[in-house]
């Protein structure tokens, strides 16, 4: 009797352990569906930044950055959301109200990363003037994100025009 009891306690252990051996199979899909996830909200991040340069919006824009970000554009490197909102509102060309443009971005151009709470997101802007139907400005922006209270917030970001290579 005792051999039998002894005989079911190991094959329910045996049982239990390969159960949990399932645990790690669904701990990897969980990780990869966060992985999505994370992705698909630093996309956000760019949608929203065209979302508020098409419309002139400087408050939209500036949900995007963490508080003390920083921002290079050329030589000039500007620090947290005070500099960067006075950029956007009397230097960037995109907010300027005599400027009508849609800002689009190609997505084959748009590269994503997430690792845990940090990523990075590049794109680019290619600015449309309404009126004329041209494109006047092609800028890219290379950017750090982080989840920040559950939110992803650019920490840093560098601007430049791109060129294109043969």
């Amino acid at each position: 009797m005792k051999r039998i009891a002894m005989l079911a306690l190991a094959v329910s252990a045996a049982m239990w352990l390969s159960a949990c051996g399932g645990s790690d199979k669904q701990s990897s899909s969980e990780q990869e569906l966060q992985q999505q996830a994370d992705v698909n909200a630093i996309d956000q991040v760019e949608k929203t930044w065209h979302r508020a340069s098409s419309t002139h919006n400087v408050d939209l824009m500036m949900t995007l950055w963490a508080p003390d970000a920083t921002f290079v554009i050329g030589t000039d490197t500007l620090t947290g959301k005070t500099q960067i909102r006075d950029f956007f509102v009397h230097k960037a060309a995109p907010f300027q109200p005599e400027n009508h443009w849609v800002s689009e971005t190609p997505a084959y151009k748009i590269r994503i990363t997430a690792n845990g709470d940090k990523g990075t997101l590049y794109f680019e802007c290619h600015y449309v003037d309404v009126k004329t139907k041209k494109v006047v400005s092609v800028v890219g922006a290379d950017t750090d994100v982080q989840k920040i209270n559950g939110k992803w917030l650019i920490t840093s970001s560098a601007s430049a025009t791109p060129s294109l290579a043969p």
